[in-house]
């Protein structure tokens, strides 16, 4: 018994020589590549993956039958974490001339891989000496995890283009969620012919799976709204249908421009779809301010702050699309309609905000009498 703990505390050893090695090989993925290396091309990177999958398959292997001998442990371990070291540094190698958003997609497939392996081998190590039929059940599941994080990497975009692009789609998917939930703070009876115009933006992202069996008091939130709130909500519904609108003409705009130019993935290029993603991603950011704010007591200040961020976002967002001659009458049309809600859901709030004063005087009058 004395001899086999020996041998665990051996593994144990030589497991944190492993992890340490392979976390420090990781912390030089934070930083991408230099100019000066060779590319290493994503197909390459893929194929190391498989190996890394069969290397998985043969530590689940070792476990299938008898408890396995100390050095067979030890060699499996060498040689699965000699294979994601190579791994590693290849996906750093795809770094090169990778933007921010790229850079961050690579890392955080990357990093699955490696947490899956970490947890696999920790856990292999530890079933070292027992005979414990329900541990080792779960080594199947850790092989299994390794096989879908390095699976998973198919799916990864290879370039600036496909990752920016991708992004830009997230917050449009996060625009038509806030979309959806601030439809749901009308009351059941109210006849909106806002929900239409709703509607018809959204035609293109309603295929995404929706539970409408969501908790049961949620129907009633939007009762608690005064009829001025409501009338607030009804206008900021609309800025958020147009802002949508505009983020899918943005998108369909920078789509055309890459079909019919065909622009390389250069750096001047990247940077401009770069900062057009974080002006993207600062509508969604203040879209999300809105649909917080609107709950009673619609706070009509951070209201109002959004809605000249927005505004000012927009009009960066126009000179950009300019820049890299993208502007389509369709993107115009869209940019001023979200001006036009803009300024109707302002005129709104301040129009509430009278009508919220003049009843606080009221009140202080009657509490006088």
């Amino acid at each position: 018994m004395g001899g086999v703990r020996a041998e665990k505390e051996h593994l144990n050893l030589i497991l944190g020589s492993h992890l340490t090695t392979i976390h420090d090989t990781l912390q030089v993925l934070d930083q991408t590549a230099s100019s000066a290396f060779e590319k290493v091309s994503w197909e390459d990177v893929i194929k190391m993956a498989d190996q890394v999958s069969k290397q998985a398959t043969t530590v689940g292997m070792i476990w299938t039958g008898d408890m396995p001998e100390s050095k067979a442990v030890e060699e499996s371990m060498a040689s699965y974490f000699n294979t994601l070291q190579g791994f590693l540094l290849l996906s750093h190698g795809c770094t090169v001339g990778a933007g921010p958003t790229l850079s961050s997609c690579i890392h955080v497939s990357v990093k699955q891989v490696v947490d899956s392996s970490f947890r696999m081998m920790k856990e292999t190590v530890s079933l070292y000496g027992t005979r414990s039929e329900s541990q080792k059940l779960s080594v199947p599941q850790l092989v299994g995890a390794v096989w879908e994080a390095c699976s998973a990497l198919k799916k990864t975009p290879s370039t600036n283009i496909t990752a920016i692009g991708r992004e830009m789609t997230r917050v449009a998917v996060s625009v038509k969620d806030v979309l959806r939930e601030m439809k749901e703070l009308k009351p059941g009876s109210s006849d909106d012919s806002g929900d239409k115009a709703v509607g018809e933006s959204c035609a293109e992202t309603e295929s995404e799976p929706h539970d409408d069996n969501s908790s049961e008091g949620d129907d009633d939130i939007g009762n608690d709204l005064s009829p001025e709130e409501m009338k607030v909500a009804e206008r900021a519904i609309a800025v958020v249908s147009d802002t949508l609108s505009v983020v899918k003409e943005l998108i369909r705009s920078i789509t055309g421009l890459i079909k019919l130019e065909k622009p390389s993935d250069n750096s001047e290029f990247v940077n401009s779809l770069e900062k057009l993603l974080q002006l993207c991603q600062e509508l969604g950011k203040q879209i999300d301010e809105i649909g917080a704010c609107l709950y009673p007591p619609q706070e009509i200040p951070s209201i109002n702050a959004a809605l000249e961020k927005i505004h000012s976002t927009i009009d960066v967002v126009q000179v950009e699309v300019a820049a890299l001659q993208g502007t389509s009458d369709v993107f115009l049309e869209a940019c001023n309609a979200l001006r036009s809600s803009l300024r109707q859901l302002v005129s709104e709030l301040s129009s509430s905000s009278i009508a919220d004063l003049e009843s606080k005087v009221e009140n202080i009058t009657l509490t006088n009498n």
